[in-house]
């Protein structure tokens, strides 16, 4: 294909742009489609754990990431983000992308997919481009059905299709603290998919469910269909879960399609004193308030 010519900027300066992880509040497999992925039906809310995409000037292309175990070719989504971008916009990319990496990829937290986002958002100010949010929208959602989410305004939203079609939850607020736990396995999402058994539900509604704000209710009725069938397989995941919920969690699920699960806990001191008991036990952790600053919240 064809480049316009772009006059880079003369300014070195580094922009930088946080990709923020997130959690699934129950989480429903519907029906496989035609396309071969699902419908689903989940409430996203993001939490301020994050990993940090840099940008900077230069004249040709190149991506570095802090973790040498991720790939910095094509499999990266932030490589494919820059050159989807370039070409959505008949450029040719340059810049110096790197990544640095906090969050644990592959754990049913979204981080690729935030990653990919905010390389979106780091390289459109880089370039000094200004796309319409719809344009961009479907550039993200053909990267992947997660990054939309994480170009979304909103912290919270309710996810339907194949987690690409948001729908705004502008008044509900999260009043509790969270603990994140990560165990060192990892749950491919293609195997969840594989082992989850499909099936539509009436009533009632997710978001009344999550709206309800009543973890006893949350614990009968707010349920992630992947838990099921991942227990099965990683018995160990199943008893993290029970740990959450015996160091004081008033709810607990598994987040995505998992590794990652999350407790919720209405004492700060508890959540502090399980994040720290979680990293004791050799996982990564964070824990805080979804809707309050990062320095309020602690990755351990």
């Amino acid at each position: 294909m064809s480049f316009c010519n772009v006059q880079e900027p003369t300014s070195k300066a580094v922009l930088t742009e946080v990709a923020q992880a997130k959690i699934n509040l129950g989480l429903r497999v519907l029906r496989r489609r035609s396309d071969g992925y699902h419908d689903i039906e989940t409430v996203l809310l993001r939490i301020p754990w994050g990993d940090q995409v840099h940008a900077a000037p230069d004249t040709s292309f190149a991506f570095t990431c802090s973790d040498p175990l991720l790939p910095t070719d094509a499999r990266n989504l932030c490589v494919r983000a820059a050159y989807g971008l370039a070409e959505w916009l008949q450029r040719r990319p340059w810049g110096r992308l790197h990544l640095e990496k906090y969050v644990p990829y592959g754990a049913g937290l979204g981080s690729g997919s935030s990653d990919a986002a905010a390389t979106l958002r780091v390289l459109s100010r880089l370039w000094g481009v200004r796309l319409g949010s719809e344009a961009l929208q479907r550039l993200a959602a053909s990267l992947g059905s997660d990054v939309p989410f994480f170009l979304w305004p909103q912290p919270v939203a309710l996810a339907t299709g194949r987690g690409e079609v948001l729908h705004p939850l502008p008044d509900f607020h999260f009043p509790y603290y969270l603990v994140v736990v990560v165990p060192s396995l990892q749950v491919a999402t293609a195997e969840a998919y594989r082992l989850v058994q499909p099936r539509e539900r009436p009533s009632p509604p997710l978001v009344e469910v999550v709206r309800s704000n009543d973890p006893e209710r949350w614990q009968r009725e707010l349920i992630n269909d992947f838990e099921l069938p991942v227990f099965s397989r990683y018995p160990e995941l199943q008893a993290l879960k029970c740990w959450l919920l015996e160091a004081g969690a008033v709810y607990g699920a598994l987040s995505g399609s998992g590794a990652a699960l999350f407790g919720v806990f209405t004492d700060l001191k508890r959540a502090e004193a399980a994040a720290c008991e979680a990293a004791q036990r050799g996982l990564r952790s964070w824990y805080g308030q979804p809707e309050t600053s990062t320095q309020s919240c602690t990755a351990i």
